[in-house]
């Protein structure tokens, strides 16, 4: 054999690193956002975007749509598409406001909720586990039948008690807010200074840990929990399987008509949650039409997240921040968002040019990152028509721009019935 006979192997081609996100990423990319925030501020003299204020009324809007996705995210996970979160959410609403006036205890109406949402997810599971109903059908029909039924219960039960009325409840017992002793009044002083970073850091801070709910506690320790039990469990394992290839999890012995189900009523149940959060915390009152449409938001928040616990809450901060700043501000606070917005972009823009190389979608990225600082140079304020839709854009452009990395699971959606051959 001559060397002329050996043939050389051509090289392989480098392997693409790939991007992961890890706690100290995580926190190096909330420290950035901050420095962000507070240039902005700075820049713009608009206060109220990293106030105390603000971050309690964004964490209140956060929590409700973090639990609808969550639940979301349990469903989807084991291949069941839940678009019935809305109707299990007013159904929660609705559940946990009558348990709190019955009992006279607001955690006895954290409880009812759970079990109301929990009702919706078993039809649900039912109708599609069982029977083979196409998921998105089912989904609608769980949501116009919870906007019915609750409609019904409170004509039923709310008319003739003091304060109450056909669309309304009386006022409901409130959940107790805790704060960590000692640090309220120092941070509020720092807040005040207007000192570059340390004091929207002070407002942070103060948002976070002073007069919070503990009903928001216990909604903030499910979604670790969630990531536990998903992904560091036997049990978890299984039920993803369910949700990637079910056919293999059937021959491995896994009841997969069984983890569906637990799936779903879990989806149902924190759904519900997330229902009586609205009305018991947010609100102190049932009102029809409560839910606003969170459930569907919540679903937006989970499909940002990838279908995992830590970015369905990064996606559930976000569209509750934008949803505060238009009632803090309005206009003024939403225009000082552009040129945050503006940064973003062209910081993500320098990401795709130095470490992705996509020169073409580095240059696109630029530009709209040009074209929103120009808008934040040549207005003054936001129209109040736009600010009150700010939440849903935000939907939109966040679902929009990271569709290119989202992976759904691989079944999720797909009919499953057992024994069968694909």
């Amino acid at each position: 054999m001559t060397v002329s006979d050996v043939t050389v192997a051509p090289p392989a081609p480098p392997k693409t690193r790939r991007f992961e996100v890890t706690w100290q990423t995580a926190l190096l990319a909330v420290f950035g956002l901050l420095v962000m925030l507070s240039l902005t501020r700075v820049i713009t003299g608009a206060n109220d975007i990293t106030s105390d204020g603000t971050i309690r009324t964004a964490i209140s809007f956060a929590v409700p749509i973090g639990l609808a996705g969550l639940g979301g995210l349990w469903s989807e996970r084991a291949g069941v598409v839940n678009i019935g979160l809305e109707g299990m959410m007013i159904a929660g609403t609705w559940c946990g406001a009558w348990a709190s006036l019955s009992f006279g205890s607001p955690w006895a109406g954290v409880i009812a909720g759970a079990v109301g949402g929990a009702v919706g997810g078993l039809l649900h599971a039912i109708a599609t586990v069982t029977f083979g109903v196409d998921h998105i059908i089912s989904g609608v029909a769980i949501t116009l039948l919870g906007q019915g039924v609750t409609q019904y219960l409170s004509k039923l039960l709310f008319v003739g008690m003091k304060g109450g009325g056909e669309t309304q409840s009386p006022h409901i017992p409130t959940i107790a807010d805790v704060s960590i002793p000692g640090i309220g009044d120092p941070l509020q002083a720092l807040e005040k200074t207007r000192i570059f970073l340390l004091s929207d850091l002070a407002g942070v801070l103060h948002g976070l840990f002073h007069g919070v709910s503990l009903f928001t506690i216990v909604a903030i320790l499910l979604v670790p929990l969630s990531f536990y039990l998903l992904w560091r469990t036997a049990f978890g394992l299984r039920l993803r399987a369910c949700g990637e290839r079910p056919v293999a999890a059937e021959s491995l012995g896994v009841n997969v008509y069984l983890y569906k189900y637990i799936a779903v009523v879990v989806s149902g149940a924190l759904a519900g949650l997330g229902g009586a959060y609205l009305s018991i915390v947010a609100a102190g009152i049932y009102r029809e039409g409560q839910t606003g449409g969170r459930g569907f938001i919540g679903l937006a928040a989970m499909i940002f997240g990838n279908w995992r616990p830590g970015g369905l809450a990064g996606g559930a901060l976000l569209f509750g921040y934008t949803d505060a700043l238009q009632l803090r501000q309005g206009g003024t606070s939403v225009h000082a968002l552009l040129l945050v917005v503006a940064l973003l972009l062209a910081a993500f823009a320098v990401y795709q040019l130095v470490a992705q190389r996509r020169n073409r979608a580095a240059l696109l990225t630029g530009v709209f990152a040009l074209l929103v600082f120009a808008l934040f140079a040549v207005t003054d304020t936001v129209p109040e028509q736009f600010t009150s839709f700010t939440p849903h854009l935000t939907t939109l452009l966040v679902l929009s721009l990271a569709s290119q990395r989202l992976r759904a699971p691989a079944a999720n959606g797909l009919p499953y019935r057992k024994g069968q051959a694909k």
